[in-house]
């Protein structure tokens, strides 16, 4: 599954969330997600941007609150997205930042939430989204083992089977830095939970996701924009359409080379080239009935559309039955 993320980078504005929702549908992703919030309950008046958000957004005296008053969607704007999602044959999706808004996404009729890594550490959060939800997704930013335990038991307590979590590995930093992904942790997270794993990126570039794919991530979410040069606090560590496109269609090259039977064995394209490509027992020179093979008249050669070469030793020291001409295959006769 490809999520991408839209998030916030639509500005506030539903000319720009619609261009999100063409390029996510052109590039063939599975969902494109967007952020469902009211500012006054995710954030304090007092609560201080990041210093990624300060820097994306060239603004140090703003507060989280009054950036992200600007971002929020209202309920008719929802409405208007998945009904344009429908129209473009894309997923709508979106993550809840407080409880009235994960009522609001189970009314709409989402049957996944996903747990953002700032959430992953609030109780009263994380139950309100047992009850409403039966598949999760939790993704993992800033978190410790024990803290990721503490939440999957939560779901779990809640009766959700483990076939129905997914955890993500994330680096809650934007750009992250690529000696900072730690890749291999999603393993470790496989590992100790038992749960499908994915993987979720704020790393420059399109490479750290492929990778995780061919490593069994079933989930990639990635952050994408209209263009990374736009002002807001997520734009500078997201894909720019066309970088979107290029990665889903390295995934989706990935998933193809992944879904064989895992046993090795010839495949249809290659089983033509076989007699191509191998080689049989040829006649290095002229050779008359009566003589014997040896490594002075027979040689190995292409084509492989006679004795293979594994029978030497049952050719090499027997009488030619016939006459054979200079590279000419060998045959029992």
């Amino acid at each position: 599954m490809i999520i991408a993320e839209a998030g916030v980078n639509h500005n506030g504005s539903m000319e720009n969330a619609f261009r999100l929702i063409d390029a996510a549908a052109e590039a063939g992703v599975d969902y494109i997600k967007f952020q469902t919030f009211k500012a006054d309950k995710l954030v304090s008046g007092s609560a201080k941007k990041a210093d990624y958000q300060i820097h994306n957004t060239k603004n140090s005296t703003e507060t989280q609150l009054q950036m992200l008053k600007k971002l929020e969607l209202s309920l008719e704007q929802h409405e208007q997205l998945i009904a344009y999602c429908k129209k473009k044959n894309v997923q709508f999706f979106s993550t809840a930042f407080d409880l009235d808004s994960l009522e609001y996404l189970h009314t709409i009729g989402l049957e996944i939430v996903k747990i953002p890594s700032g959430e992953i550490t609030n109780l009263p959060y994380l139950r309100k989204a047992a009850t409403l939800f039966r598949k999760v997704i939790i993704s993992t930013g800033m978190a410790t083992i024990a803290e990721i335990k503490d939440a999957v038991e939560v779901f779990t307590n809640a009766g959700i089977n483990k076939d129905n979590i997914t955890i993500l590995h994330c680096n809650t930093e934007y750009p992250t830095p690529m000696e900072d992904v730690n890749l291999m942790a999603m393993l470790h997270i496989q590992k100790v939970f038992g749960t499908k794993v994915g993987y979720s990126d704020h790393t420059l570039g399109i490479e750290v996701p492929i990778a995780a794919v061919s490593l069994g991530a079933t989930i990639i979410e990635k952050h994408f924009t209209l263009d990374k040069n736009m002002e807001g606090p997520d734009h500078k560590a997201s894909l720019e359409p066309a970088e979107l496109m290029a990665m889903v269609s390295a995934i989706r090259n990935i998933e193809k080379a992944l879904s064989g039977s895992g046993v090795k064995e010839v495949s249809p394209s290659e089983q033509k080239n076989i007699a191509i490509a191998r080689k049989s027992i040829v006649a290095i020179k002229n050779i008359h009935k009566g003589e014997i093979f040896s490594d002075e008249n027979i040689g190995v050669k292409r084509p492989g559309t006679g004795i293979s070469p594994m029978k030497w030793d049952e050719v090499i020291g027997k009488m030619s039955q016939r006459d054979f001409e200079e590279d000419e295959l060998i045959t029992f006769e």
